[in-house]
């Protein structure tokens, strides 16, 4: 039988990239301890007020169709963070709501791009950003982002690899897995760019929420220079603890969100009105969780830096916000699928190859910040044991 085109765009791309987290799984299944350092849920319950007002929206009859932008309040209460975020007005009908920053993403990338269009895009990036662009059937052209430049995306990098087919320049800040983040001047610099080759800038901002102490959040949305070709995506599922309930947003110019809707009509014709209720909630003030998750997971990125970093030759890269840091392994000698393999087998510890974001993190390891201080501890005592012997090889 013959298929449709998107699925050999996307083969390979998918759970593919997370073997390791999906055996480590199994060997929890069937008994064994494993330290599970591979994805990034939240290390707190989504808050209670929250549930409540999902539970009130529920009993109230809020379980209806909704319409493919969003319940009004929601919308209204996004605009008016984003109005305040940016200094500018920003109306609800510029804002599509959708189910998690995933499904926006995926959106937007359909209403902005399509077959031969390419999109510049940072190496290393999130697992799934190749899957998102290459189901348009658009070109992923991977910008380096390098660690001597604390992995921040370089307006020069990116000059070099514009070709009359670019079409979109693909932001994530703070960024996964490194942490790091935009600076102003670095967004004012790609803003440039972008205006001089005529791009769109699509930013996923899950993580703004997600800071750590010293480190300042900057967004493209936020400059005006570049209002009529900045979409932005981001969603509750980290700021507010609530991946499960998969609600996110876009917001972008007005022409962008009319176009937008139809293609968010054909997908899903709207998300849940309790879920959009809980939503409006979550996003009319500081979350009441994400300052509590910032500072324990800085912490604890600092303790993996304080026993890892410089230990039997593996270099740890401090991030400066969100769930995880990335540690160069290739002293050992090892790639980073053949490393993360064997410390499952020998030290039941479970993360992420940095080979599932990309060529540019080849040799390395991305480690989640999300359990307790003293079970990090010992997965790092694991992870160094491990080394010294993959050292000993090596030589």
């Amino acid at each position: 039988m013959r298929f449709a085109a998107i699925t050999e765009r996307l083969a390979g791309l998918g759970g593919a990239k997370w073997e390791i987290h999906a055996r480590a799984k199994a060997m929890q299944a069937a008994g064994e301890t494993v330290i599970q350092l591979t994805i990034g849920e939240p290390d707190v319950a989504t808050p209670a007020p929250l549930i409540a007002e999902a539970k009130r929206s529920m009993d109230a009859g809020r379980l209806g169709y909704s319409n493919g932008r969003g319940e009004p309040e929601l919308l209204r209460a996004l605009a008016k963070r984003y109005s305040a975020r940016s200094g500018r007005a920003i109306a609800p009908s510029q804002i599509t709501a959708l189910p998690g920053t995933q499904t926006a993403l995926y959106a937007a990338m359909l209403a902005l791009v399509g077959p031969g269009d390419e999109v510049l895009v940072g190496d290393p990036m999130y697992a799934t950003y190749e899957g998102i662009i290459a189901s348009t059937g658009a070109v992923a052209v991977p910008v380096p982002l390098r660690p001597e430049h604390g992995f921040r995306m370089r307006a020069k990098d990116v000059v070099e690899r514009i070709t009359p087919r670019a079409r979109l320049l693909f932001l994530n800040t703070p960024h996964n897995p490194t942490g790091a983040i935009l600076r102003r001047s670095d967004i004012a610099a790609l803003g440039e760019v972008a205006v001089a080759h005529d791009l769109w800038v699509l930013s996923d901002e899950v993580y703004e929420e997600m800071i750590f102490d010293g480190a300042e959040f900057a967004s493209p949305l936020d400059v005006a220079e570049l209002a009529e070709r900045v979409v932005v995506a981001a969603s509750i599922s980290k700021s507010h603890a609530a991946p499960g309930f998969r609600s996110g947003w876009c917001v972008g110019p007005q022409e962008f969100a009319d176009r937008l809707l139809p293609v968010a009509e054909t997908m899903l014709f709207g998300n849940q009105p309790f879920i959009a209720d809980m939503t409006t909630l979550a996003v009319s003030a500081p979350s009441d969780v994400a300052a509590g998750m910032a500072e324990r997971f800085g912490r604890r990125a600092a303790l993996i830096a304080d026993r890892l970093h410089g230990v039997n030759a593996l270099a740890v890269h401090r991030p400066e916000a969100g769930m995880f840091t990335v540690i160069n392994i290739g002293a050992t000698g090892m790639t980073g699928v053949a490393f993360a393999d064997a410390l499952l087998t020998e030290e039941n510890v479970a993360v992420m190859p940095g080979e599932s974001f990309g060529a540019a993190l080849a040799g390395w390891i991305r480690v989640s910040l999300t359990l307790e201080d003293a079970v990090l501890a010992e997965a790092c005592e694991r992870i160094a044991r491990f080394a010294a012997r993959r050292q000993g090889k090596a030589a």
